[in-house]
């Protein structure tokens, strides 16, 4: 049986190939579609052919963002397991399978995920969130957008209907919501790519604009931060330190940016060591 179902959004990256090729070398049976989201570059669209020429399966639709291509895809496919899979990306070989056995070992669980490798103009290691911790993701989602997903927990949920760049984190709220977990996988799953044009370095001047929408669409979950605080199994440090970035004074970039350093100190120095190297380079 074909457990899992990749989709590969793409507007006008070139990558997708490599996306592609990735997947194609993964030693789960899956399904795969790319989503072309209204592409306009020439590049890109001569990659379509060629990867339809090759026998991948291509579907066009009018430009309408990530969530939307996103479900395009969903809608394309039938596999019990979603994977969306950002067209300048790749899997690490046997992502699929580790991340589809861990949903198959945990019934309950609505995503797996793994750790990711940046590559790219910077190379680290990043650790994810260790846990689906409903407390944790009212600051900050630990828990990546490429992640492995139930399709019947998506579908329930509502898919991803955020159309303002925090799908996958608001995807996750919606979990939390309904009370539902996830597992993370002690497995590197991912490659992201890091250059210049990520999507999410466009929401950085908006971040506040986007909180406060992610906030409104997840009011009662916000609301009982302090009941989801004892329930969390977070360490005292985390639980002292967000507790405090949540009453300050402070822009929602910052608050972002102090979260991150809490939960993922090691890497957030790592980042920082990279930089000050390249900076030095030039």
């Amino acid at each position: 049986m074909t457990r899992v179902a990749v989709v590969i959004p793409c507007f006008n990256d070139p990558f997708v190939i490599d996306a592609v090729a990735s997947v194609r070398g993964q030693d789960e049976l899956h399904e795969l579609v790319v989503v072309d989201d209204g592409s306009t570059d020439r590049e890109t669209l001569s990659a379509f052919e060629r990867l339809a020429a090759d026998g991948v399966r291509v579907v066009r639709r009018e430009n309408g963002g990530l969530a939307a291509a996103r479900m395009t895809g969903v809608e394309a496919t039938s596999a019990p397991y979603v994977f969306p899979l950002d067209a300048d990306d790749e899997l690490q070989p046997g992502a699929l399978r580790a991340l589809a056995d861990a949903l198959d070992q945990a019934p309950g669980a609505a995503v797996a995920w793994g750790d990711i490798e940046v590559f790219g103009e910077l190379e680290l290691s990043v650790s994810t969130a260790r846990t689906f911790d409903p407390w944790l993701l009212t600051f900050v989602s630990g828990i990546p957008g490429t992640s492995m997903v139930r399709r019947t927990a998506l579908l329930e949920a509502g898919g991803w209907s955020f159309a303002r760049q925090y799908e996958d984190w608001d995807l996750w709220l919606t979990f939390a919501e309904r009370g539902w977990g996830g597992i993370h996988e002690p497995v590197r799953m991912l490659r992201y790519r890091r250059h210049g044009q990520r999507m999410l370095g466009d929401a950085t001047a908006i971040h506040g604009e986007l909180v406060e929408e992610i906030r409104a669409r997840h009011e009662d979950l916000f609301r009982d931060r302090a009941v989801l605080r004892r329930r969390s199994r977070a360490s005292l440090r985390v639980k002292l330190g967000l507790s405090v970035l949540g009453v300050l004074p402070l822009s929602e970039f910052t608050r972002l940016r102090l979260a991150h350093l809490f939960m993922r100190p090691r890497d957030v120095l790592t980042m920082r060591r990279l930089r000050r190297r390249a900076a030095s380079a030039t």
